[in-house]
């Protein structure tokens, strides 16, 4: 299910975003301000942004500067701005697409629609990655031996069926950080969210088996106090 975090702080269009969004079977997580926005992102990490650029705290391009510090996630705009340097700006920030209000329900969702094509379009491509001494093959679940790797490399790897949970999340978001508590909900459940002994213990295992120097990691990234890391 697509998650899509909707950041505007006007009730009713919250509202009616929600119960579109919730009828297309999007998942929806709203916020009604900046820093709540930025906060649910690192926490439920979202697979497309609706933002409104006129939020009570900060303005909507600090949030999509505060996004792409770390994240590729497609972002619309959604906002009563109609002069062309405003949409320069949000769109220079980061943003994928704009939508000025008032809006066409039936518009928005065309946008989104094609937001989604691209975004699995990109997942589609994201299936396999070279780690250490293997190619990793998300679709076939296997992971070979690259042609040229020493000789007392094994020449294939088993992953059981949770070390492949939490290294596709990784794989499939390269370069981009993403946090401990998105991939426990993920993996394990909402319940979840707190055991970060599970990752300590699963990622060890993962650079164990893929890593050349699993004590010093260069592909399977921690970044103490924020998440994790697949760097390619």
């Amino acid at each position: 299910m697509i998650r899509v975090l909707v950041v505007d702080d006007e009730p009713q269009l919250l509202r009616a975003l929600r119960i579109n969004l919730s009828a297309r079977r999007y998942e929806v997580v709203v916020a009604a301000d900046g820093a709540t926005a930025l906060d649910l992102a690192a926490r439920h990490v979202p697979d497309l942004v609706v933002l409104d650029l006129g939020l009570p705290d900060m303005d909507g391009t600090d949030v999509i500067a505060g996004l792409r510090g770390w994240t590729k996630v497609p972002i619309l705009v959604l906002s009563g701005r109609t002069d062309a340097a405003d949409k320069v700006d949000a769109l220079d920030a980061g943003a994928d697409d704009y939508v000025t209000k008032p809006f066409s329900m039936d518009e928005l969702m065309a946008r989104l629609r094609v937001l989604v094509r691209r975004l699995e379009s990109e997942q589609a491509a994201q299936q396999t990655a070279v780690i250490g001494y293997y190619t990793v093959d998300l679709a076939a679940k296997t992971v070979i031996r690259l042609p040229g790797a020493p000789e007392d490399v094994p020449e294939q790897i088993h992953l059981t069926k949770t070390e492949w949970a939490v290294l596709e999340i990784l794989v499939r978001n390269p370069g981009r950080l993403v946090s401990g508590k998105h991939i426990l909900q993920q993996v394990w459940g909402p319940a979840y969210d707190a055991q970060t002994n599970y990752l300590r213990f699963y990622l060890a295992k993962l650079r164990q088996k893929l890593e050349p120097e699993p004590s010093h990691p260069r592909q399977l990234i921690t970044e103490p106090g924020m998440g994790y890391r697949f760097q390619p």
